[in-house]
């Protein structure tokens, strides 16, 4: 896990620093994050225990439905958001039963993030950090206090450095979908 600095500390070009060690990472009271959660796999969770990691008393997670999941692969076979918002609650709460847990729809890229002053940092991965950039830029604009931007990275999805992600799931869930139709189809016609 990497922090960067999100007021303009990084000169051009430069990249953040490596993450501490575990017990020297940074702690927050509030993290906020957000994403779909569909099929809630390794790299949701990796990214769900390193939040749930370095937050004392609060995670606060927005989960996408509506307007937020028109461009997603296979969108058609996207869980319904109260399944995935479930998963979530229910992988943090195993991991630090103790933490006060928010979990909502989100149908805009910000969600909570830009009205709820009492968050201390955004948890995002490499290819999000844009986000946690634009979310400072709304609260700066709102005058609320800066995130710290907290930058997870995810797990591969095979031996080819492929991130691991829900749209191949559901990629995957399309095709044996067909395959089992056409099956079907040839049975029949037998």
């Amino acid at each position: 896990m990497i922090a960067v600095p999100v007021a303009g500390d990084i000169p051009a070009g430069a990249s953040p620093s490596p993450a501490p060690a575990e017990e020297d990472s940074p702690s927050y009271g509030s993290v906020v994050l957000g994403g779909t959660f569909d099929r809630l796999h390794d790299g949701h969770r990796r990214l769900l225990k390193a939040s749930v990691d370095l937050a004392r008393d609060r995670i606060v997670v927005g989960v996408c439905t509506g307007p937020m999941l028109a461009k997603k692969e296979y969108a058609e076979l996207i869980e319904p958001v109260e399944k995935r918002i479930k998963a979530v609650e229910d992988y943090i709460k195993s991991i630090k039963p103790e933490l006060i847990v928010q979990v909502e729809p989100i149908e805009d890229p910000y969600g909570p993030s830009i009205i709820d002053d009492r968050l201390d940092a955004i948890i995002v991965s490499k290819e999000t950090i844009n986000g946690g950039v634009a979310v400072n830029q709304k609260r700066e604009e709102k005058k609320l206090p800066l995130l710290k931007v907290e930058v997870v990275d995810l797990l591969s999805g095979d031996t080819d450095g492929e991130k691991l992600s829900s749209s191949a799931l559901r990629k995957l869930e399309a095709e044996q979908g067909h395959k089992q139709k056409a099956t079907i189809a040839n049975q029949e016609g037998v």
